[in-house]
């Protein structure tokens, strides 16, 4: 990172890109992974609890599918179970790691190949009809995919000063969206739905594995750029002095170093914690049951839901692209507030948004309400705003040395919502035996969050910071 003058700092735009890639491998393997796994459960265990043919369940009662939400919800939730004990383990083993190739590299490889490798194996299990073998798999991708996952992210803030973080946590959330998308359109051009509409005898293992080979394949190259292009060890070395600069600027009501946290710090990062705990209950909530939401309440084709992320992920990189200055001009915590109510008020219309009762296409399938795309469209954007802000400013509150262990705080908080929600909602569609619960579900829950954002977590705005090209390189709180 070059220096404008004595007191500027520059964001090295080139290397936040390829630090991107590391986002990019994450989001394309979780795309898949919660796009096709909450599907491949729900069928399984329907036809496993009913003793039924996938033409049966297809004909059945409607509340079978709802019956098993419940269990879908369980091993959804057992795996962020897991991801929760061990993402803050990663990050602060990471932190004390030192090896020729840096401390967060080794856990990135590792995790990469051995995930890379086993995921494959969650459509095998699937098509063989072997519950035990498909769910085994899953819990191998994910512990590994924790031990990528917390040093992967840590990663930026090792080498971003501190008053441009938001801005380089805009650029590498865009990369991971890209990721996002490619298996997204994986999604449309191989529709899940195809595959669980389809007679038992007309199941083909092609139709499933194909995006979960290509998810892996792609996840590896995208580690091995990384690895050729990032030296940890020598920008960390490099770039010492720009390091403590963006320190003495960071955006905090008390300077931080390597010993306790101060009171004030120490209720900063609660509030923000808490409020995050209530987004990802709700948000998490829309991502898991998204899938079945379009196959089973609204009749549609899965590929409408891969459209449905499409469109949401194209106005969640708007907001990212725009999130920094934003903040630069409001603070990250009016940012975060505004993306809230954004996302509250898209919900608040799906709400109204049903299956049309007409029928298209000779599968059956209902036609697919436009205005579900607009209420997509809006959220994406909203979230965008929320998830660009909010992990700089938990690690604005530790010192460099501590930055695998304060993302682990932030994942701890994300990863325990997922764990709750998925089994709470599941029950609740058990209970209601309706669908519409969830955009009220969610609402409410980002609602919720937006208050407590908006009440406990102080407005600190750090000093703006001049980049060599004139432009604001941005701190907002």
């Amino acid at each position: 990172m070059a220096r404008a003058d004595k007191s500027g700092l520059k964001l090295n735009y080139r290397r936040t890109l390829l630090i991107g890639f590391a986002f990019f491998g994450i989001l394309l393997l979780w795309q898949v992974y919660d796009s096709w796994c909450p599907t491949f459960l729900t069928d399984i265990f329907a036809r496993r609890m009913y003793d039924l043919s996938s033409a049966e369940l297809k004909a059945g009662d409607p509340d079978k599918i709802l019956n098993v939400q419940w269990i879908v919800g369980i091993v959804m939730a057992a795996d962020n179970l897991a991801a929760l004990i061990l993402l803050p383990i990663f990050g602060t083993l990471s932190d004390r790691t030192k090896t020729p190739i840096g401390k967060r590299m080794p856990y990135i490889l590792t995790g990469t190949f051995v995930s890379a490798v086993a995921f494959p194996f969650i459509p095998l299990f699937f098509h063989g009809n072997n519950i035990a073998g498909m769910v085994v798999m899953m819990a191998v991708v994910l512990i590994f995919m924790m031990m990528y996952r917390n040093p992967a992210v840590s990663l930026m803030p090792d080498i971003t000063p501190k008053p441009l973080r938001a801005r380089a946590n805009g650029m590498i959330n865009i990369m991971g969206y890209l990721g996002g998308a490619f298996a997204t359109v994986l999604g449309i051009f191989l529709p899940l739905s195809n595959y669980i509409n389809a007679g038992d005898e007309a199941r083909k293992l092609w139709m499933v594995e194909i995006p979960f080979v290509v998810a892996s394949v792609l996840m590896v190259l995208s580690a091995l750029v990384l690895f050729a292009t990032v030296r940890e060890n020598r920008l960390a070395e490099e770039l010492r002095e720009d390091m403590e600069l963006g320190e003495a600027m960071a955006a905090v009501e008390t300077p931080v170093d390597d010993g306790p946290m101060s009171s004030a710090n120490r209720r900063m990062l609660f509030a923000i914690l808490g409020a995050e705990f209530l987004w990802f209950m709700a948000d998490n909530a829309i991502g898991t049951y998204i899938g079945n939401y379009v196959i089973y309440y609204m009749k549609s084709s899965s590929a409408n839901t891969m459209i449905l992320t499409i469109a949401g992920g194209l106005a969640s990189v708007v907001g990212f692209a725009v999130a920094g200055s934003v903040a630069d001009r409001i603070g990250r915590k009016w940012t975060i507030s505004l993306g809230l109510g954004i996302t509250v008020l898209s919900l608040l219309l799906m709400c109204f948004v049903g299956p049309t009762g007409k029928v298209v296409g000779e599968r059956g399938e209902y036609s697919f309400p436009a205005l579900l795309f607009a209420v997509w469209t809006v959220k994406g954007f909203g979230m965008a705003l929320v998830h660009n802000c909010s992990f700089p400013m938990v690690v604005e509150l530790c010192s460099s040395h501590k930055i695998g262990q304060f993302t682990g705080y932030y994942y701890a908080a994300s990863m325990s919502a997922q764990t709750v929600t998925p089994v709470l909602l599941g029950l609740l569609f058990n209970a209601t035996k309706a669908w519409r619960i969830l955009p009220v579900y969610s609402g409410a829950l980002f609602l919720a969050s937006a208050v407590v954002f908006t009440l406990f977590v102080r407005n600190i705005r750090a000093k703006k910071v001049e980049n060599a090209h004139g432009l604001e390189a941005l701190d907002g709180d």
